[in-house]
């Protein structure tokens, strides 16, 4: 029998190079004259998995999450990781926004992963879920090739990010 050829699906989020991003985003804006006198915090939890921005009005907000938007895509992370959740007010007239962080794939993402392998009736090209990725392989590497091309092509509302290639 032939060798299985395998690779993971995996959703990360280099957390240091969200907190760099964090980091010119508060240098940027401490730079630029519409923020002068403003509030503009931004916390990052890793244990939580959240960002929280905190300005004065929407219109901050609007701009400090464009601000936080294009650093990250310049540093390279997958901002579709970004659920942003609608502005709520804080406490001093302040405005406020949880942003939740997706590590990994969810478990409906990687049901839905796994269906659209299966939808494509690939040649004896298997999908298992194994927490949060998916995992997939098969006895044919060009097989594997063209499922990685299709998966590319279509959405899932998260990041994928294709390793552990075997």
């Amino acid at each position: 029998m032939a060798d299985t050829s395998s690779f993971d699906i995996t959703s990360p989020v280099d957390f240091a190079e969200v907190e760099n991003a964090l980091n010119q985003s508060r240098k940027e804006i401490g730079q630029r004259y519409d923020f002068k006198g403003v509030t503009a915090e931004m916390t990052l939890d890793t244990k939580e998995k959240t960002l929280t921005l905190v300005t004065d009005d929407e219109m901050k907000m609007n701009a400090v999450w464009e601000i936080v938007l294009a650093k990250l895509v310049k540093r390279g992370v997958a901002t579709k990781n970004f659920k942003v959740g609608e502005s709520e007010p804080a406490a001093g007239g302040k405005v406020r926004r949880v942003i939740t962080i997706q590590q990994g794939i969810p478990i409906d993402a990687a049901r839905e992963i796994v269906k659209f392998i299966k939808d494509k009736k690939l040649k004896k090209v298997q999908a298992a879920i194994q927490g949060d990725q998916v995992r997939v392989s098969s006895p044919s590497k060009d097989e594997l090739q063209m499922t990685m091309q299709q998966l590319r092509g279509h959405d899932f509302g998260v990041a994928l990010s294709f390793g552990n290639y075997r």
